[in-house]
C-alpha cells in the first residue's frame, strides 16, 4: 500500500456517500482556492476577507447551525465536522483554519445561550461571512485556570460596567464581537458570567500579538475593556452561569483540534514518505535504507492508535455520551502525536525541511501551540486523573 493522506486513513464505518461527497467538495474549494496561497497568507501574516464570503457560499462556515439564521444543519452529524477540520489540516497552515474557523468557538454560546434578539443580530451576518466573533476568555493572569479569571462586570442600571483584559484571542482584530468571560459575582466559578461585547463600543482597544512561533496567518489579539458599558440584555445564559456555557465549548473544541492535529501528523507522514522515495543517499533511496522504514512505520503506528480514538470519541459525542476524561486524554494522545510525526519527518526530510514554505516546517513550527490551547496536555492529564477514583 502506497503511504499518502489518504491511504494512511482508517476505514471508518460511519462514513456515508454523503459525508464523501462533502469531502470531494470541500477538497476542490481548499485546493482551488485556500492551497495556492496557503504559504503567502502565512509569510503576510494575514488571510483575506474574500475566503469568508466563498468560503460561506460553500456552507463550510454554516455547517451544523441553525437554517433560522443561515446554516445548514439537516442532516450533519460529527463526521461531517471532522472531514471540515481534516482538510483544513492539508494546508499545513494552522493559522488559516484557526482565524477562518474561529465562529465555532465564538458563536455556539450566542446561539445555544443568548437570547432570540441577540441570536439574530449576530449569527445570520457571522455565517454568511460579513462580520465576525471571537471567543474571549483567556487573560494575561491566567491560561487554563477559567475559575481565576479577574475581567470584572459590574451592573449599573440596565447595563454591565466591564473592565479587564483577554490575551491569545484568536481573531481579535477582526472581531465584531466577543462572547466574553467576566466576573459578575464572587470568587470562583460560581462568580463567572458570560456577555457578548461589540468590538466598536467605546472603552474597547486591542493590540495585535504578531511575533508568533507558529499560526503566522492568524489573527491573535489582546482586548482591553476600560468601562464598557454593556447592556445586560447581552448576558449569554443566566447571570453567574458563565462556567457552564464556557464548559459546553470545550468538547467541541478540544475535538476539532484533535482531529486537526491527527490530520497534520498525517501530512507529516506524506511528505516524509514522498522524500524517502526521491531523495538518495550512500547509492540507494533514503527509503530503502531500515532506519527510515522504521521512522515510517513508528509515525503509521501512533497515527492508527490515535484515528481509532478519535472514532471511538466521536462516537460518543455524536451519541451525546462524552467522557470528560477520554475527551482530554484524547487531545494529549493527538498532541504527542503531531509532535512525534513532526520530528520525525523533519528527520527524514533534513536540511529541506528546515527551509520555510513547505508542510512539515509549518506544522513543526505550531505543535506547541496546539499542545498548549484548549487546554494544556498538563492540564488535559490532571482534568482526566480528576475523573478516576485512585
Amino acid at each position: 500500500m502506497s503511504l499518502d493522506f489518504d491511504s494512511a486513513r482508517l476505514p471508518n464505518r460511519d462514513l456515508t456517500e454523503e459525508h464523501h461527497a462533502w469531502r470531494t467538495q470541500l477538497r476542490r474549494f481548499i485546493d482551488d482556492e485556500v492551497m495556492p496561497h496557503a504559504a503567502e497568507w502565512d509569510e503576510a501574516g494575514d488571510i483575506p476577507a474574500w475566503l469568508w464570503t466563498r468560503a460561506a457560499a460553500l456552507g463550510l462556515l454554516r455547517l451544523g447551525y441553525p437554517e433560522r439564521y443561515g446554516g445548514v444543519s439537516d442532516g450533519i452529524d460529527i463526521w461531517f465536522h471532522n472531514i471540515v477540520n481534516e482538510e483544513l489540516a492539508r494546508l499545513g497552515v494552522g493559522g488559516v483554519a484557526a482565524t477562518l474557523m474561529v465562529h465555532n468557538i465564538g458563536l455556539p454560546p450566542v446561539v445555544n445561550f443568548a437570547s432570540e434578539a441577540v441570536r439574530e443580530r449576530v449569527a445570520p451576518p457571522v455565517l454568511a461571512g460579513d462580520a465576525h466573533i471571537s471567543l474571549a476568555i483567556t487573560e494575561p493572569g491566567g491560561g487554563s485556570d477559567v475559575a481565576s479569571l479577574a475581567t470584572t462586570a459590574v451592573q449599573d442600571g440596565d447595563h454591565f460596567v466591564v473592565n479587564g483584559s483577554k490575551t491569545y484571542i484568536t481573531g481579535g482584530m477582526r472581531a465584531n464581537w466577543f462572547s466574553t468571560a467576566v466576573r459578575t459575582g464572587g470568587e470562583g466559578a460560581s462568580g463567572v458570567s458570560m456577555l457578548l461585547i461589540d468590538a466598536d463600543a467605546p472603552g474597547v482597544s486591542r493590540t495585535e500579538l504578531d511575533r508568533k512561533q507558529g499560526w503566522w496567518a492568524s489573527d491573535t489579539a489582546t482586548i482591553y475593556f476600560e468601562d464598557v458599558r454593556v447592556p445586560v440584555a447581552q448576558l449569554i445564559g443566566e447571570r453567574e452561569q458563565g462556567f457552564k456555557v464556557i464548559m459546553n465549548n470545550f468538547n467541541s473544541e478540544r475535538l476539532a483540534m484533535a482531529v486537526g492535529m491527527e490530520a497534520m501528523a498525517r501530512v507529516c507522514l506524506e511528505e516524509a514518505v514522498e522524500w524517502a522515495r526521491e531523495r538518495k543517499t550512500f547509492g540507494k533511496r533514503l527509503a530503502d535504507h531500515q532506519v527510515i522504514r522504521h521512522k515510517v512505520a513508528q509515525m503509521k503506528q501512533r497515527l492508527n492508535a490515535t484515528q481509532g480514538y478519535l472514532q471511538l470519541v466521536s462516537q460518543q459525542y455524536e451519541d451525546g455520551n462524552v467522557d470528560a476524561g477520554d475527551m482530554a486524554l484524547l487531545k494529549v494522545q493527538a498532541s504527542e502525536t503531531v509532535e512525534f510525526c513532526a520530528r520525525e519527518a523533519m528527520q527524514i526530510l533534513g536540511g529541506a525541511g528546515y527551509i520555510r514554505g513547505n508542510r512539515v516546517e509549518r506544522i513543526y513550527r505550531e505543535v506547541r501551540v496546539n499542545a498548549i490551547g484548549g487546554g494544556s496536555e498538563e492540564i488535559m492529564r490532571d482534568l482526566a486523573a480528576r475523573q478516576y477514583r485512585f
